[in-house]
């Protein structure tokens, strides 16, 4: 069944890691946050808020619908003092509208059925002269082949109804374009990035990472057995030892756009 984002058990899924220097440097290249109020939609654990902040941000919000998520986000970001925390639905978040500088949103649109309000709602929220920063995959980004730093791939070559459910919830670039336009933003451009997503020092470890499904909501469209028979599919695949290290990347794609 779909990932349960108000469950407690889920409550730390996706705050166990540290935004990868893959992702800094490429909103660095493409947006400088320095001295900007940042709002941080569909947060989670706060991984990307701490981020923001670390990267210069004067003040960063982070807005989740999952009080459950908030809980792990709050105890992650607890020695920054410039972030805080809001519960809200990302189609109607209740924030004062054009207070930020940069509106970011990562990994959120593929849990949107109605883009327009989404992008609508960014739109009023940031303030004239500001950008969103939107982070998701393409179709076409989830379905490239598995390989030794592509784990995802290996999902959809071991179960290929996943691939249809992964597919059922992505937006084409070229809707994401078009709905950003009827929203009223300018400017808008689409980059490409493999983003690191974590290292691990041995096989067991990226075992273990998928056995808990750690920040992979499609795992939860799995059994426990089919997890388990797709970890084994995987490590067969790697072909690794013990001690060999794997880097694990993820492929998205950022649209940026402004509010002119």
């Amino acid at each position: 069944m779909p990932i349960d984002f108000h469950n407690e058990k889920n409550r730390f899924t996706y705050s166990k890691r540290l935004a990868n220097s893959t992702w800094i440097n490429k909103i660095r290249e493409i947006y400088d946050v320095k001295g900007k109020k940042a709002l941080d939609i569909g947060c989670g654990g706060g991984i990307y808020t701490k981020a923001l902040s670390e990267m210069g941000a004067s003040y960063v919000t982070g807005l989740d619908f999952s009080e459950q998520m908030l809980i792990s986000a709050k105890d992650n970001c607890k020695d920054h003092n410039n972030i805080d925390f809001k519960v809200g639905n990302a189609l109607d978040t209740k924030l004062p509208g054009e207070q930020y500088d940069v509106v970011l949103e990562r990994a959120v649109i593929h849990h949107i059925t109605d883009l327009s309000s989404c992008f609508k709602e960014t739109f009023r929220l940031l303030k004239k002269g500001g950008s969103c920063i939107i982070q998701d995959r393409t179709p076409e980004d989830c379905l490239l082949k598995g390989s030794s730093t592509h784990i995802r791939g290996y999902f959809f070559s071991k179960y290929p109804n996943l691939k249809e459910k992964e597919i059922s919830r992505r937006y084409s670039s070229e809707e994401v374009h078009q709905a950003l336009l009827n929203a009223g933003f300018q400017k808008i451009k689409e980059y490409k990035l493999w983003e690191t997503r974590s290292i691990y020092n041995e096989v067991d470890q990226l075992s273990n990472d998928l056995l808990s499904r750690t920040g992979r909501s499609i795992l939860h469209e799995l059994t426990d057995n089919q997890l388990q028979n797709l970890v084994d599919y995987i490590k067969q695949q790697l072909k690794t030892e013990n001690g060999e290290q794997i880097i694990e990347k993820d492929r998205w794609t950022i649209w940026t756009a402004r509010k002119n």
